[in-house]
């Protein structure tokens, strides 16, 4: 075909040969088809021929789904409008689907203003993408504004429309609109997926309301959906934020019994629970089972693997596990280094986290916050003080912000070094950063205060804790029996 492109300028430069716009969107198609895009744009811009709306929207396609170059689509619709070509509602649903995936908000909002000037009737596929993108910017408020408009203009919602509202709204933890717009879809007929349900049990998980989400998988089984891997791995993952290791490793556990296919998802899940209870024999049974059956184990089933080694001392195994994972040729990513820059850190071996981090780098690899904080924190442990203070000039100026974890790092470790005046600032400092302190932070100051003998701050902070809704753990309530004891004495 390039061959033939070739051929084709030559007959028409040397002998005059004329071309039509037709032979150069066949010569354009091919050359899409064989996946030469540059070639493709380079061959309809020497103006062969002038192009017609059919060559330009093989071109945008290309440039849209296959290689998505935002400036060159933003070029050929200049030239487009420029040259009096007009778009079908096809293919303004196709640009505002792209527009939504890249975040382009306000390029999306534009065309479609630009619909409605021109008299073009969007369609319910057009309003999907409307608001399918204003789910994923977060504006909720928008998406259900714009399904509503399509519904009062007599478009009739199908279950991708309610889908995507749905699972925007779940992903913002709106879970009781979700809810009204979930009956509203089954009252109304309209086909409910797997991936609704799925949709509606993850978000009532991840705001620790299991009962919920098991409500709703008995609603999807009277609809004749069998829970697959993705739905017991959902419930799975709740019971495990509410700290329900074993419920959630008994409920993998009988999916395996009713023989229903695991995902990696799932065998990661599983794997991961056994590592953090420290039967490291039973993870491996799963993993290998995992493996029999055609499951690969990617990065996050290592990672599961590496971080129950080294969290239980097993530092051998974790790098054995590590070295297979590169064998395999699964590539770490960012938890992984992190985990392994941890284990070397509980090791005291600094020379070697160090060096991971170093490495990491080098791969290609970005480190983000948890991986400066793991650092941060083991330094304070030590009493390293400016060695964690330089990483966090090295972590701001990476455009890295530290969290709460990080400041409660330093704080405990300017208390551990009897330094509370330099605690109470990083302490103050959280607000202006829009950090909230959390338990452990309040309890490594009230204890420094405590320690020092000012008693009036510590219970000053106490308070605030209390007042903050701080709740109290065990160490919190050590600290203020310390303080209570020192205020008797005082008497």
């Amino acid at each position: 075909m390039i061959t033939c492109s070739k051929f084709l300028r030559r007959c028409i430069v040397e002998y005059k040969v004329k071309f039509t716009v037709y032979s150069m969107t066949l010569v354009i198609d091919g050359l899409c088809k064989m996946g030469e895009f540059y070639k493709a744009k380079k061959f309809m811009d020497e103006n062969i021929s002038k192009p017609n709306d059919l060559t330009y929207k093989k071109i945008l396609n290309i440039y849209i789904n296959k290689k998505p170059d935002f400036v060159i689509v933003k070029e050929i619709l200049r030239t487009m409008e420029k040259e009096g070509w007009g778009f079908d509602v096809k293919s303004y649903t196709q640009l505002i689907k792209w527009y939504s995936t890249f975040g382009e908000i306000e390029e999306m909002k534009s065309l479609f203003m630009e619909i409605e000037e021109k008299g073009i009737k969007p369609d319910v596929y057009l309003y999907t993408c409307m608001v399918s993108g204003y789910c994923k910017m977060g504006d909720l408020v928008k998406a259900c504004k714009m399904f509503d408009e399509m519904s009062e203009r007599g478009l009739v919602p199908d279950g991708y429309i309610y889908g995507a509202l749905i699972n925007g709204l779940c992903k913002s933890g709106l879970m009781e609109a979700a809810e009204v717009r979930f009956n509203e879809m089954r009252s109304k007929g309209v086909w409910v997926n797997r991936c609704v349900f799925n949709a509606m049990m993850d978000g009532y998980c991840k705001l620790g309301n299991v009962e919920e989400a098991l409500r709703v998988q008995r609603v999807m089984e009277r609809e004749g959906y069998e829970p697959d891997a993705n739905v017991y791995n959902i419930i799975a993952t709740g019971l495990r934020k509410l700290d329900k290791h074993d419920k959630a490793k008994r409920l993998l556990l009988l999916m395996l019994d009713r023989g229903v296919v695991p995902n990696a998802l799932a065998y990661t899940t599983l794997i991961d629970i056994y590592c953090k209870q420290g039967d490291f024999v039973e993870a491996k049974v799963i993993f290998s089972e995992m493996e029999s059956k055609g499951s690969k184990p990617n990065t996050g089933t290592y990672n599961a693997l590496i971080d129950g080694y080294f969290k239980h001392g097993n530092f051998i195994d974790a790098k054995r596990a590590l070295r297979e994972m590169e064998t395999k040729g699964v590539k770490p990513n960012t938890k992984t280094y992190t985990v392994l820059i941890d284990g070397y850190c509980k090791q005291g071996d600094f020379v070697k986290a160090k060096r991971t981090l170093i490495e990491m780098e080098s791969n290609g690899v970005k480190p983000n916050t948890n991986t400066y904080t793991v650092l941060i924190d083991s330094y304070c442990k030590k009493g390293m003080m400016n060695e964690a203070y330089k990483l966090i000039m090295i972590m701001e100026s990476k455009d890295l912000k530290p969290n709460v974890y990080t400041y409660t790092s330093l704080v405990h470790g300017e208390c551990k070094l009897g330094k509370v005046d330099n605690a109470l600032k990083l302490f103050n400092v959280m607000s202006t950063k829009g950090l909230v302190p959390n338990v452990v932070t309040y309890t490594a100051v009230i204890s420094g205060l405590s320690q020092e003998g000012r008693l009036d701050e510590a219970l000053r902070l106490y308070n605030q804790m209390i007042e903050t809704g701080v709740i109290p753990d065990a160490a919190a309530y050590s600290a203020l029996s310390f303080l209570v004891e020192q205020l008797e004495r005082q008497r």
